[in-house]
């Protein structure tokens, strides 16, 4: 049987996570973003010229990032996951997953792409240390790819996605946004990918941060409904386990996948949250969907040692709102650079 993230056996106990929020729960999982840019222009994401991206010298450096990955390692946290923007698009992305994987405390690290560049890379990361990959796709049909990523690049990714499952991932993810009128009429296609390849596909809920705001004019496709059509069309599901954001996890009988549903938007799961987010010029998000952020960057390019690095996280994260809609109603308006794009703040 292939070990996933979860099932991996620990040489040793891990001990629990220092950093902790007002409401009990404690944080052990970080997604650092090491890049706004992206090589598509996904519709619900950004449009079609791009964003204002953050140049290089405002990004973290290679060295920035090992050093943020040990200080929150000394802090508990024993995952990290590695995003964009796309991250595939930072040149030194081998030496980042290199360094992430042989971090003391690190358990396991993982990384979320297009898979457009995944092809000639895939197999370098895995000998570098990553142990899990999340490939975006929201449509398998070359026309309608075009139209939501404004590029034509569907051929690659699903070069990419075979190159992931010839490499030694211990878990292969694939990301699915459900938008009505727009790919809901592709979940059972998805479904059938799920019966023939080693992976999970997971159908996620539009989320609320594109410069259209596509989300308000009829796209949304919940959580709840995805489930329906899954139950309509296939009377084999049965459940199974998954990550705490998989709110709904399912396996066909004989099937080699896995299917996965996530309310990313209704925020379900809130509650179970064990996230740290660190956008790619390095300022803490303690919930995806406010806009207070907390200054590792400039701490660090100021002299700021290690204690003081965890001082700034472990107040961050403590301040975090009970879920998202909270999240939300106390919106940080004197954000002087709020960021509408997921690209900018980190998937």
């Amino acid at each position: 049987m292939v070990a996933t993230m979860s099932d991996a056996v620990p040489t040793s106990a891990p001990r629990a996570s220092e950093i902790v929020d007002r409401f009990g729960r404690s944080f052990n999982y970080l997604r650092l973003s090491l890049i706004e840019r992206c090589n598509l222009r996904c519709v619900y994401c950004m449009p079609e010229e791009g964003m204002n991206f953050k140049e290089a010298p405002e990004l973290l450096t290679t060295a920035e990032i090992d050093r943020l990955i040990r200080m929150a390692a000394s802090f508990g946290v024993d995952k990290v996951r590695l995003t964009g923007g796309e991250p595939l698009l930072r040149r030194d992305i081998i030496e980042i997953v290199h360094n992430a994987a042989t971090t003391e405390g690190i358990a396991g690290v993982a990384l979320t792409t297009n898979g457009v560049l995944l092809e000639r890379l895939a197999g370098s990361l895995c000998d570098a240390g990553l142990s899990a990959i999340n490939i975006s796709l929201d449509t398998l049909k070359a026309e309608r790819f075009a139209q939501i990523t404004r590029r034509l690049r569907l051929e690659d990714v699903k070069r990419g996605i075979d190159a992931a499952l010839s490499a030694s991932f211990a878990q292969i993810k694939l990301n699915v946004v459900a938008m009505r009128g727009f790919n809901d009429d592709e979940i059972v296609d998805f479904v059938r990918l799920a019966d023939d390849k080693r992976l999970t596909v997971r159908f996620i809920e539009l989320m609320p941060f594109d410069a259209d705001q596509i989300w308000k004019r009829g796209r949304f496709f919940g959580a709840e409904r995805i489930k329906q059509v899954l139950l309509q069309h296939f009377s084999d599901l049965e459940s199974d386990s998954g990550s705490s954001t998989e709110a709904h996890v399912f396996r066909r009988r004989g099937a080699k996948g896995k299917l996965a549903i996530i309310p990313a938007y209704t925020r379900d799961i809130c509650r179970d949250c064990n996230r740290i987010r660190i956008t790619a010029d390095g300022k803490i998000r303690n919930c995806l969907f406010s806009n207070q952020e907390f200054d590792l960057r400039d701490a660090m390019r100021a002299g700021a040692d290690d204690a003081a690095l965890g001082k700034i996280l472990c107040q961050a994260m403590l301040e975090k709102p009970v879920d998202g809609w909270a999240a939300q109603r106390q919106d940080d308006v004197s954000a002087t650079d709020p960021r509408t794009s997921m690209t900018q703040i980190g998937g």
